[in-house]
């Protein structure tokens, strides 16, 4: 059984443009559509299959990039967006009709992504970003509800599409984190 990893991965990855502008992420509503705009492209896209992120009706991961928080504005109807979970690191700010997420902020200035918002580069009203990378918490999609047999073949289908999966994110970005642990600790 193959399982649909993403609508932007199941037929492969598409390669970004390289010099993609940004554009306007849109919820799925047909009335009152919530928009944020993106004003450049996104880093880091992986494939995150954690049960926090949201994902397009039966895919197992998200698609999901990072943007400096400078970048990202709140266009028409930011009324419909409430954060879905306040307790996690990461706001995740979705829209309360269709529950599709729009962006992700991270609050607290000691966290090593401070500064940066997570969005899903499926949502942009044009093609081009950034492609995924890499595949993150690959183990997580047990939880989402995928039998423990099938994540063997799922590892293997996302090497294929060249995207190295991991049960955490990927070395470059733990580096990071790691970084920051390190230095508020010396801070104390």
């Amino acid at each position: 059984m193959t399982i649909s990893l993403h609508p932007m991965l199941d037929s492969g990855v598409t390669p970004g443009t390289g010099d993609f502008a940004g554009g306007t992420l849109s919820c799925h509503c047909t009335d009152r559509t919530v928009t944020v705009t993106v004003d450049g492209d996104v880093a880091h896209n992986h494939a995150c299959g954690c049960t926090k992120c949201w994902k397009p009706e039966g895919a197992a991961f998200a698609v999901v990039g990072v943007v400096p928080r400078e970048k990202v504005a709140i266009t028409r109807n930011g009324d419909k967006l409430a954060i879905v979970d306040e307790s996690a690191a990461i706001q995740r700010h979705a829209c309360t009709v269709c529950g599709v997420h729009l962006y992700g902020r991270i609050e607290n200035k000691d966290h090593g992504f401070y500064g940066l918002d997570f969005v899903h580069a499926e949502l942009f009203d044009k093609k081009g970003a950034a492609a995924p990378g890499f595949a993150a918490f690959v183990s997580s999609i047990i939880e989402g509800g995928v039998d423990p047999s099938e994540t063997t073949p799922v590892r293997a289908q996302l090497k294929t599409l060249g995207l190295e999966p991991y049960d955490c994110l990927n070395p470059t970005l733990m580096d990071v984190l790691a970084t920051q642990a390190y230095k508020l600790k010396q801070a104390a």
